[in-house]
Formats: C-alpha cells, sequence, structure tokens
C-alpha cells in the first residue's frame, strides 16, 4: 500500500474546509503510488485526488501545478488543480505539501496497440501546442548534466560492459546533442501508466511531476521507447509509425528533428538507464521510490545503438 503518510478523516475533514467543495464523504488510499501519498477523496460536491509530496519541496510544486492547470484550461484531459478559498493551487497537510486535484475516468493499458499508440501521439502533439505558451521555466531534473555527474557514482555497481556502454553513450550525448530544436513544456514521462483510457478511447494523462522545459523530440521519443516496445529491446515499426504520424498531424517535424531521431530514442532510452540504476543502488535516505530493473532500458539503448539504420523513421 503506497500511503506513506496517514491522513484520518478528521484530519482531512478539517483541511477540506480551506476549499468550497463540501463535506468529507469517503477518503480511500491509492496503492498504485510509488513516491507520494494519494487518495480518492469523496466529497459532497464530487470525486477529488489528493496528493501529499514525499520527495518533492513546496517552491518546486508550483511549475508542475500551473503547467497542469494551464494544460486543463487549453481542453487537455489532464487534473486541474483544485484552488482553495484564498486562491491556492498547493497547501500543507500533515507536515507534507498537499494538493487536490479533479479525478480522471479510465483506466490505464499493459498492452497497447495502433489505435491506442495513435492517440497517446495526438495526446503529445496538443501538450506541446498549448504548453507553448506556458510562461515558466524549468530545466531537466535528470537531463545531460544530471546523468554526466551522476555516472561516476553508479559506474562501480556495472560490470566491464555496462561501464563502457554508459560512458561511451553519455559522451556520445554530450557531443552530439543537437542545437535549436523547438521546445518548450514537455510531460518528459508518458508512460503507458501515466495515460488513461476508456472504451478504447484516451480519457486522461496524469502524473506531471517530471515535467520541465525541454526538446519537444526528447518527449516523443521517451513515449515511443515505451509505448512502441516489442521487446529485446526493439521497436514495433507498426505501432511507432501510427504514434509520430498522428502527432505529426498536427505539428509537422521540421528537418532537423529528422536527423536528430535516432539520437534522441537513445538519448530518452539513457536517460530511464542511468535514473533507474541510480535509484537502485544509490537512493537517497528513507527513499520511497520502488527501484524498477534498469535493464530494460540498457537492452533498449544496445537495441538503438546497434540497429539504428533499421530504426522506424520519425515521419514527414
Amino acid at each position: 500500500m503506497s500511503v506513506f503518510t496517514t491522513v484520518t478523516s478528521d484530519e482531512l475533514s478539517a483541511w477540506l474546509r480551506r476549499y468550497a467543495l463540501g463535506t468529507l464523504v469517503e477518503a480511500k488510499g491509492i496503492a498504485a503510488g510509488i513516491e507520494n501519498t494519494n487518495y480518492f477523496v469523496t466529497t459532497t460536491s464530487g470525486r477529488y485526488v489528493l496528493t501529499l509530496f514525499e520527495k518533492l519541496e513546496a517552491h518546486e510544486l508550483p511549475f508542475y501545478l500551473d503547467l497542469m492547470a494551464h494544460l486543463a484550461d487549453a481542453g487537455i484531459p489532464c487534473p486541474h488543480p483544485i484552488a482553495d478559498r484564498s486562491g491556492n493551487h498547493l497547501g500543507e497537510l500533515n507536515g507534507k505539501p498537499a494538493s487536490l486535484v479533479t479525478l480522471l475516468r479510465g483506466r490505464d493499458i499493459d498492452v497497447p496497440d495502433e489505435a491506442h499508440c495513435a492517440q497517446v501521439g495526438e495526446l503529445l502533439a496538443h501538450i506541446h501546442i498549448a504548453g507553448a505558451t506556458y510562461a515558466a521555466r524549468m530545466d531537466n531534473p535528470r537531463g545531460r548534466s544530471w546523468w554526466s555527474a551522476v555516472m561516476p557514482e553508479v559506474l562501480p555497481f556495472l560490470d566491464a560492459d555496462e561501464a563502457r556502454l554508459l560512458q561511451s553513450e553519455v559522451d556520445y550525448q554530450a557531443r552530439t546533442w543537437p542545437a535549436g530544436l523547438p521546445r518548450g513544456a514537455i510531460h518528459a514521462d508518458l508512460f503507458r501508466d501515466n495515460v488513461l483510457f476508456s472504451d478504447g478511447r484516451l480519457t486522461g494523462v496524469i502524473d506531471f511531476y517530471f515535467a520541465c522545459t525541454g526538446e519537444w523530440l526528447y518527449d516523443i521519443a521517451i513515449a515511443v521507447n515505451d509505448w512502441c516496445h516489442a521487446g529485446a529491446g526493439a521497436l514495433d515499426a507498426q505501432r511507432t509509425a501510427a504514434l509520430v504520424n498522428a502527432y505529426a498531424r498536427l505539428r509537422p517535424y521540421m528537418p532537423e528533428e529528422q536527423r536528430a531521431w535516432s539520437a534522441m530514442l537513445r538519448a530518452a532510452a539513457l536517460r530511464f538507464w542511468v535514473s533507474r540504476l541510480y535509484d537502485l543502488h544509490l537512493p537517497r535516505p528513507g527513499a520511497l521510490t520502488h527501484a524498477k530493473d534498469p535493464a530494460h532500458f540498457r537492452d533498449i539503448l544496445i537495441h538503438h545503438i546497434a540497429h539504428e539504420r533499421e530504426l522506424p523513421l520519425l515521419g514527414s
């Protein structure tokens, strides 16, 4: 059960008086969270999700919450933070930064098909287009500088082949990262478990707490590596085409993006390989993250490097 900070009914009822949402009917812990405490909250006015942030600090959260509000106001099916009676999206509950957001309908899916991937591509394009007018900026906290900084810390845990691969790829990305690609607000974690569907139709996108300012192409590559993965590190050509072509119908790719596609697929795989290595071998004291297998993204990276000429095309 991923509820790390317990909230009693009395505590929540008192906290909810800050909001114009009626009175508490029910609160139920959500087991799926791996970094934060989450509750389904039902009041006499509707259903919401309460999040108590266990890792992010209060000063970091306005970027994410305001981005969600900006996107929701633009028609993106993402949770909308609820403002309290003073107009604030962020409060404090039991010593933790806390927010309430609208509850979206639908469930995530384990085995996507081409139709699912096309809808994800369309969603991502809408996010990028709407996010282009979001004024706040935040560097990627797990971007290229972070990979380089933590590499010496994770190398002792790797065998010789893995160590050579990591050092080589970090160097490759530092030398070849393309300048001038379109950029803006990105989700940066658009995995299958962060998108909701109902009866085959996409109904929501959640978990914006890795969002940042970055290259849109990098965001597409992150999504493709998860949604279009076919096993053994390879990508499914049909699902990849469905996702990237649906995106391009709303925002056509620039020639510079076409040329950078294979490098960005590698960068997206590297980012999650490094972060999973770090979370597995060097967890923070008291960290709540449930470490995932780093080998999954290591294998994707190896395949992308070995089969660069065979990678599904970005589209046009």
